[in-house]
């Protein structure tokens, strides 16, 4: 075994920042594409379709990204298991960052015909491929080197980075959506945000260029060849548990901030800016609450805050469409509010909770397969569900809240047959095995 104890210990609080900014980068690349196919991407890429055949086309490219994301996790998870934490932390946002740019550069279909949608499909899928390795390799880095008493604390900082990233992405569409006419924004204005990217992935790239290997990583005598044969036979029903305790975080998080600007924009003409800024409001919010809620996690256990979070997701499904369906600003901000609250208080706490599930040799693979197939199963479906469901139904799209209420059910069947981790040492758990 290598002897750790050579291994100089960064500080914890470089640690969390270098975490957070690069998961706060790459989820500003994955959301600037979220935002993009609800506002513009439909018209430019798929002209020859109606209005909701175009948006849900747009919404076809936004769920590959999620299809590519446990791929991502498969790649990068081996890398991370074989090679170190962080190695995956370098290669998955430079990857991001340049299919982002690249999106930016694209050519519509006007100008280059059907060779435009399959490019854009592609880089969405490499842009999804490198998000599938972000997640398990910042979080992992981190949360080895934590202490386990703060733990969640120290592991949520990773998880304020979507919401930064959101925020982000976001203020740069709703300043561009502000200034610009709409012909200048569907000529050239969409495009900024996604070259942005560029200069925030060499930002990145520096920040994490000085961090240290997890130390727990370095003290593993066997190193497992092929992690996924290993993750597949022993842990095949722990990753489809995880998955489907998930599966409702991202539901609620992407029907809140990519169906809902779409159904309110198109069907309720609710103006684009005053959505943005609705839906910015709220995932601040989350990001502000993330921290507090993390330390619930270390003080009440993990598994008791995913549980509480899931079942009020359970019984708030109905009023967030209720309330998104007024198409008043305070009315629809109060349901999103609901909905990100139940959200965070599950997901401020998984970035400990599920590497404490996985033993260390597979860690990095086990975890970003379970959180990446969650992402599929939730993140993929909403936004074309959701809109498939308003074009049969009413004004008020009640189907829309039977779906994510049936995938809350699910998550919390899943989250309850999961074992609490709470206080056990994150490097000698024994985990459940499939």
């Amino acid at each position: 075994m290598r002897d750790v104890r050579t291994v100089r210990a960064p500080s914890l609080l470089h640690l969390a920042a270098a975490s957070l900014a690069g998961t706060a980068i790459e989820f500003y690349d994955f959301f600037v594409y979220g935002t993009a196919a609800a506002l513009v991407l439909g018209p430019l890429f798929f002209p020859t379709f109606s209005p909701v055949a175009g948006t849900l086309a747009a919404f076809g490219t936004f769920g590959i990204g999620f299809l590519a994301r446990p791929l991502g996790s498969v790649l990068f998870g081996h890398i991370g298991d074989r090679r170190g934490r962080r190695p995956v932390l370098v290669a998955s946002l430079l990857l991001t960052g340049a299919a982002t740019v690249a999106v930016g550069c694209l050519p519509t279909y006007g100008t280059i015909g059907t060779a435009a949608p399959a490019l854009l499909l592609a880089l969405r899928f490499l842009q999804g491929l490198g998000l599938g390795g972000e997640w398990g390799g910042a979080v992992l880095l981190i949360a080895e080197h934590a202490p386990a008493r703060r733990r969640v604390l120290w592991s949520s900082f990773p998880q304020v980075g979507p919401s930064l990233g959101f925020v982000l992405a976001n203020g740069v569409m709703l300043g561009l959506s502000a200034t610009l006419s709409e012909a200048q924004f569907a000529a050239w204005g969409w495009r900024i945000p996604f070259w942005a990217a560029g200069a925030l992935a060499v930002a990145g790239l520096w920040l994490r260029g000085s961090l240290a290997e997890s130390p727990l990583f370095l003290g593993l005598e066997d190193h497992a060849r092929v992690r996924l044969v290993e993750v597949v036979r022993r842990h095949w029903r722990l990753v489809l548990l995880t998955a489907g305790a998930l599966a409702v975080g991202y539901a609620v998080f992407y029907a809140v901030t990519t169906w809902s600007l779409a159904y309110a924009t198109e069907r309720l003409d609710v103006d684009r800016t005053v959505m943005l800024a609705c839906v910015m409001g709220v995932v601040v919010a989350q990001g502000a609450l993330t921290p507090l809620l993390a330390l619930l996690g270390d003080r009440h256990g993990r598994r008791l805050l995913c549980l509480t979070g899931c079942g009020g997701a359970v019984l708030w499904m109905f009023p967030l469409v209720a309330l998104l369906s007024t198409g008043k600003p305070l009315l629809m901000s109060l349901g999103f509010l609901g909905a990100m609250l139940a959200f965070i208080t599950m997901f401020a706490v998984v970035a400990a909770y599920l590497p404490e599930l996985y033993e260390p040799r597979v860690r990095c693979t086990g975890a970003a397969v379970g959180y990446n197939l969650g992402g599929v199963l939730g993140g993929a479906l909403t936004p074309i569900v959701a809109t498939a469901l308003v074009e049969h139904g009413g004004r008020v799209p009640w189907g829309v809240g039977a779906y994510l209420t049936a995938v809350a059910v699910l998550s919390l069947g899943c989250f309850a047959l999961l074992p609490e981790t709470r206080p056990v040492p994150v490097a000698v758990r024994e985990p459940a095995r499939g």
